[in-house]
C-alpha cells in the first residue's frame, strides 16, 4: 500500500488511524506524509493523522522529536482537537527532549490551565504526571501550577463542577510523581481539602490517595 493510498483510505474511512499507525510503526518513512496530513482540508485525514502522531509519540517519541517545533506551533491552533493532540504529543516527547524544548514553552503550556475549555485544562493536568516523571527537575514547578487550580475563577465552560472533576485529575497526577515532589505538605493539604468535595468520584480519589500514602487526617 503506497503512502498516497494510505491517506486516501484514511480519508474515505476505509482504514482507521489505529490500523494505519500499526503499519507506520513498521515503516517510519511515512511519517512526513502523516505530519503534512494534519493540514489537510479533509477532516478524516486531518484528525486521523493527528491521532496517528499521538499514538506514535507514546511508543516511539524519538521518531517525532525532530519535528517538535511543528507540534509546539500547533499549541496556537484554533482547532481544539488539533491543539489537544499537540499537547499530548509534546508531553510524550519530554522523554526524549535532549534540547529542553519543552522547558522553553513550560509557561505557555501551563498557561493553558487558564483557558475557558475544560478539556484543554484537563489535558494539561492529565499530562502532568508523565512530564514530571520525564523531567524530575520540573516537578515542583508543575506542582505549583496544579496547586493554583483552586484559585482559578470559574468560567462559562469551566464551572465549579468542572473544577471538581479537575481536582480529581490533579490528585491522580500528584500520585504519579509524588516521590519527586519537594513540598509534599502543600499537596497533602490540597488532597485533604478534596475529602469534602461534593463530587463523589473526586472525594473517592482523595480518600484512596490518603489511604495509600498512609497519611493521617
Amino acid at each position: 500500500m503506497s503512502e498516497l493510498d494510505c491517506l486516501l483510505k484514511l480519508g474515505k474511512n476505509e482504514i482507521t488511524a489505529d490500523e494505519l499507525s500499526v503499519h507506520i510503526k513498521k515503516d517510519f518513512k511515512m511519517l512526513p506524509m502523516i505530519i503534512e496530513g494534519v493540514d489537510s482540508s479533509n477532516p478524516r485525514i486531518k484528525y486521523g493523522c493527528a491521532k496517528i502522531l499521538s499514538i506514535i509519540s507514546q511508543d516511539s517519541p524519538e521518531e517525532l522529536y525532530t519535528n517538535i517545533d511543528f507540534f509546539i506551533e500547533l499549541l496556537n491552533s484554533e482547532n481544539n482537537i488539533i491543539k489537544w493532540n499537540a499537547m499530548d504529543i509534546l508531553a510524550n516527547l519530554t522523554k526524549v527532549d535532549k534540547d529542553k524544548k519543552f522547558d522553553d514553552i513550560f509557561k505557555k503550556y501551563y498557561d493553558l490551565l487558564n483557558e475557558d475549555a475544560m478539556v484543554t485544562v484537563g489535558h494539561v493536568i492529565d499530562n502532568s504526571g508523565k512530564i514530571a516523571l520525564a523531567k524530575h527537575y520540573l516537578s515542583q514547578n508543575i506542582t505549583n501550577e496544579l496547586l493554583k487550580l483552586e484559585k482559578i475563577p470559574t468560567k462559562p465552560r469551566v464551572t465549579q463542577e468542572c473544577k471538581n472533576i479537575l481536582y480529581g485529575k490533579a490528585i491522580l497526577a500528584f500520585n504519579a510523581y509524588f516521590d519527586h515532589i519537594e513540598n509534599k505538605k502543600e499537596v497533602i493539604s490540597f488532597v485533604k481539602r478534596q475529602l469534602k468535595c461534593t463530587r463523589p468520584a473526586t472525594k473517592a480519589k482523595a480518600e484512596k490517595f490518603i489511604k495509600e500514602k498512609q497519611i493521617k487526617y
